[in-house]
């Protein structure tokens, strides 16, 4: 089954689409945070209207709670959730490594203590494909091992070969043809090893590839070296998938590399902090420079947030603890990142990504609050 359709190439830049049984969707793509099967303080309803046709689901949250075995009883994900869209699903090696959970990584795959409950539990490669097809994923990940930063070279390359053994299982574990499984590059910060990683992948032909264990606290250079590297070897008419890499400008910069799929928490887990995304930078609308402001967040944007509230009314909630702040602060910031990504496109079809890419970085100013680029996932 071919997943990518490239339709316009500018330079590295791609335009494509990306085929599932639910949705086709437009690449380059953002997908939302939908850790339990829903993105955090909104509804399908806005998604839909905002042109969201994917959204990442977590299979280690949703084993957990409320159980594959429930959701595939309850008809899957879409007919569980009311998400007639396309959902991914990570295998969920980042939050057995993110979380904090005891975890013991063997070759027949991961015991690991719940962080719900601290109860026992063990994931086969095997068992992490039927999880998620249980759960009715149009995109379902590879079990991998998510190394921290730093780790040693003879950790790393064990690590990688681990991967790669796990990589096969699971594609020899997969039932459903009509699904996508993708294979997930590790190797740590070692050329070599991503390298490996990535052609060990490509051997075993997975419908498409994610750069996985990065942005877990290494250096920007170093994390474009390493995306870099692997770029060199997956296939172009694969799909291209960087995991947990999410503000706009590194968006950006990976549209620029040939990354079609990028996914991160940052959009909605800024909203709920109060920082919220303009065409210039970030703002921290809790800053008492807002208080009498009658401005929208950003002159620019279309969303319902912007064309009905001000400044001053959106601290207004955000300091007195309404939940209404979260609704409205989301919306705009999942809203800033489909438009700017729908630009993105549109600058590709046009043949002037470059000049697009040259703007936004002239324009973009960051935020008024530090970046908070360790972790992305969860």
């Amino acid at each position: 089954m071919k997943a990518l359709e490239i339709v316009k190439e500018d330079r590295l830049a791609r335009l494509g689409i990306l085929k599932t049984e639910h949705s086709d969707v437009e690449t380059p793509v953002f997908m939302p945070v939908g850790t339990q099967g829903t993105v955090k303080a909104t509804t399908h309803k806005d998604l839909k209207e905002m042109g969201i046709k994917i959204i990442l689901a977590n299979a280690y949250h949703l084993y957990l709670r409320p159980g594959d075995s429930l959701i595939r009883e309850m008809g899957g994900i879409h007919r569980f959730s009311g998400w007639d869209g396309s959902v991914l699903t990570d295998s969920g090696g980042y939050q057995i490594f993110s979380l904090g959970v005891l975890r013991e990584i063997k070759e027949e795959g991961v015991l690991f203590q719940s962080h719900i409950d601290g109860s026992k539990h063990f994931l086969s490669p095997e068992r992490i494909v039927e999880v998620q097809e249980n759960i009715g994923a149009d995109i379902s990940m590879c079990l991998d091992e998510c190394v921290p930063y730093p780790s040693s070279y003879e950790y790393t390359k064990a690590s990688v070969e681990l991967t790669s053994r796990w990589a096969k299982r699971c594609k020899n574990a997969k039932q459903d043809e009509g699904k996508l499984l993708f294979g997930i590059v590790q190797g740590g910060f070692y050329k070599d090893l991503r390298l490996k990683s990535a052609g060990d992948l490509v051997d075993m032909d997975f419908d498409g590839y994610a750069v996985g264990g990065l942005s877990v606290g290494e250096p920007k250079s170093i994390m474009w070296e390493m995306v870099d590297t692997v770029l060199e070897l997956l296939p172009r008419e694969k799909p291209r998938y960087l995991m947990g890499l999410g503000f706009p400008e590194d968006i950006v910069e990976g549209v620029k590399k040939g990354i079609d799929m990028f996914d991160c928490v940052i959009p909605t887990r800024h909203a709920r902090n109060g920082n919220l995304f303009t065409w210039n930078g970030r703002i921290n609308i809790k800053n008492t420079k807002y208080t009498k402001d009658e401005a929208p967040v950003d002159e620019e944007c279309a969303c319902y947030t912007c064309r009905t509230f001000s400044r001053a009314y959106l601290r207004h909630l955000f300091v007195s603890h309404e939940l209404t702040s979260y609704y409205l602060n989301t919306l705009h910031n999942i809203f800033f990142y489909a438009d700017l990504l729908k630009k993105v496109r549109e600058a590709i079809y046009r043949g002037v990504f470059e000049a697009f890419y040259n703007e936004f970085k002239t324009r973009w100013k960051g935020g008024e609050v530090q970046d908070e680029y360790s972790i992305c996932n969860g």
